[in-house]
């Protein structure tokens, strides 16, 4: 063993020690295993979860921050969860931004006019109201941009070209979404009129995917939109032809006050350590072009499915499992932040937690983040979710948007990884919607999510505090 560990690297390291966990004792007793491998099976023969995101996208639909879906969302949620038996059911109220998407519209004037498929990106000011009209300067990356000669923008529109990679594993889409966040405030500070984008996304239908960006303070914002992926391969054909191409845009997006939407939590109360917390979050909140479906009504669905399970098993776990359905996700984690600042002061009794936030795609990696002397637990948990193709990933869990603000607090996190690959052809869409939803993946998604809480709950002395995150 001891060569082994010299031997290994850093990542190597957690992979000796998980492979040795496997060959150290148990730490569960074989009743708890038991208790566990009937929850997972009884979730898989299970459509509470179907069952509850079809009710979400259909009586509820978009829950856009702000907007009369999004409150409507807030009482789904409270009531879903009491029926289900949920307890110490609240809806914690908080401010949201209420950004008004309006129409968008761009097209081609020259060389060739071609109509195009455009979304505001979220927090777009609008254009003047007759629109505006301007050449476009290509670029594909923030690093680019840094690069054109000085005045080049000035005047003009910004499009940002590169394209995000289809991956099981998601590595694609921070690559090309720093252009989506970032790309209008570094474009107005070169005198850009406005910043158009290739969609964020991997879909090769004409549609748009949209997203949120921000403005940096003291820059004037300038409209911020996003084109279907055809369109934008449009684009870069006649910009090939050497010729100045020109867009007209019209957008009538506007801010309007904060509203009120709320942080919606249920229970299933702990046996014993009924004080600690194992917290299985997912966002409630929508953008408003689908209903939401994958993202990330899936994960609502998922984790209430989960808990409510686990609280009709043999005998509870000694722990609570805290359902949070965070608010505003996907224009600013107002709900997540809200959250962190209410239970700060009690991170050391959150125990464990997992968010929903990738659709209801097959789950085929666990990982972690935890202390390397907490790896024979989670070997031990990822051993009774290995029969769903569920492998151990490494221990650099991120904890997802929402979770990851209280992994920065010390609370150790895993992470369930589902099959990206498709869901980015959905990500951010008006293709968002229930029928592209899979009964069978939502229900593989409870049993895993339901396996990992209960064993978390269940767990002899918690998993101490999460590693710091290397600074990159």
């Amino acid at each position: 063993m001891r060569n082994a560990l010299l031997r290994a690297g850093a990542a190597g390291l957690v992979f000796v020690l998980f492979a040795a966990a496997a060959e150290a004792a148990d730490p569960f007793p074989p009743a708890t295993l038991g208790e566990a491998r009937s929850l997972r099976d009884r979730a898989l023969a299970d459509d509470t979860g179907y069952e509850l995101l079809r009710s979400l996208t259909t009586e509820v639909g978009p829950r856009f921050a702000g907007t009369a879906g999004d409150a409507r969302a807030v009482a789904w949620a409270v009531a879903k969860l009491r029926v289900l038996g949920f307890k110490n059911v609240r809806a914690e109220s908080l401010n949201v931004p209420h950004w008004i998407r309006g129409e968008a519209r761009a097209e081609i004037v020259a060389p060739w006019p071609q109509q195009l498929v455009a979304v505001a990106l979220g927090g777009s000011v609008p254009t003047p109201s007759e629109g505006l009209e301007a050449e476009v300067v290509p670029v594909t990356s923030l690093d680019e941009l840094k690069t054109l000669a000085p005045g080049r923008l000035k005047g003009r529109i910004a499009f940002f070209t590169r394209r995000m990679e289809k991956t099981r594993d998601a590595s694609g889409y921070s690559p090309a979404v720093a252009a989506r966040g970032r790309g209008a405030s570094e474009a107005a500070k070169l005198g850009a009129v406005a910043m158009v984008i290739r969609s964020v996304g991997t879909s090769q239908n004409r549609i748009a995917h949209t997203g949120g960006q921000r403005m940096d303070d003291g820059v004037p914002p300038i409209p911020a939109l996003a084109i279907s992926n055809p369109d934008a391969d449009m684009i870069e054909q006649q910009l090939a032809s050497g010729r100045p191409l020109r867009l007209r845009l019209r957008n009538t997006s506007q801010w309007a006050d904060s509203a009120r939407s709320a942080n919606v939590i249920g229970e299933i109360p702990g046996r014993s350590l009924k004080d600690e917390v194992v917290v299985l979050g997912a966002h409630l909140d929508s953008w408003e072009l689908g209903t939401g479906a994958h993202d990330d009504g899936a994960g609502v669905a998922i984790v209430t499915a989960a808990a409510k399970l686990i609280g009709e098993t043999k005998w509870r776990p000694r722990r609570t499992i805290r359902v949070v359905l965070f608010a505003n996700e996907e224009f600013g984690l107002s709900g997540a932040k809200a959250y962190a600042r209410a239970y700060g002061a009690a991170i050391e009794r959150h125990v464990l937690g997992l968010e929903s936030d990738l659709g209801a795609y097959r789950v085929w990696g666990l990982s972690s983040r935890v202390p390397l002397d907490k790896l024979p637990v989670v070997r031990a948990m990822q051993a009774v979710i290995e029969p769903l193709g569920v492998q151990f990933t490494g221990n650099e869990a991120s904890g997802g948007a929402d979770i990851g603000q209280l992994r920065e607090l010390g609370m150790p996190v895993m992470d369930l990884r589902t099959d990206a690959a498709p869901y980015f052809d959905l990500h951010h869409t008006a293709n968002d919607t229930f029928d592209k939803v899979d009964p069978q993946l939502v229900r593989q998604n409870v049993a895993a999510y339901a396996v990992i809480a209960y064993l978390a709950a269940e767990a002899e002395g918690g998993f101490g505090r999460a590693p710091k995150a290397p600074k990159e």
